[in-house]
């Protein structure tokens, strides 16, 4: 649990850090001062495998921190819609947790809800309001 945590941490700090415009401005004065060295090193293969190699590892461990900021990111926004699920008169409390059905599950509430957004189109073409809960 202390590594995840710690993890965690490190994570949205590189995230965070690897996020800022002054990072990108640093990789693109990289990619330029490699660039400028391709005459002095006769664009040799291993002037080539050293840009390749060194943004190859870049990319590889920026996916996990990525990843690990996403998820955190997801958890987070599905808590928050959890609660304004559980705090709204009239929503459906089986809506909570949605996320952790299996596809069938969903499936069944996507051919619910797409059911009530066609009669809710349908009554709009008529003139009637689609808000409210209209099940009730």
């Amino acid at each position: 649990m202390r590594n995840s945590s710690r993890y965690s941490r490190f994570a949205k700090v590189a995230a965070h850090f690897c996020g800022r415009p002054a990072v990108f401005v640093v990789a693109v004065g990289i990619i330029v001062a490699w660039i400028a060295t391709g005459p002095i090193f006769h664009f040799s293969d291993t002037w080539q495998l050293v840009v390749n190699t060194g943004t190859t590892i870049i990319t590889f461990l920026m996916v996990f921190l990525i990843q690990n900021t996403q998820n955190r990111d997801t958890e987070a926004i599905q808590l928050k819609l959890d609660e304004l699920i559980r705090a709204t008169q009239g929503a459906h409390n089986a809506l909570l947790d949605l996320e952790e059905l299996e596809q069938e599950g969903l499936d069944v509430f996507r051919t619910k809800y797409q059911a009530l957004a066609a009669a809710a189109r349908t009554e709009l073409g008529r003139g009637v309001q689609d808000t409210g809960t209209p099940e009730t």
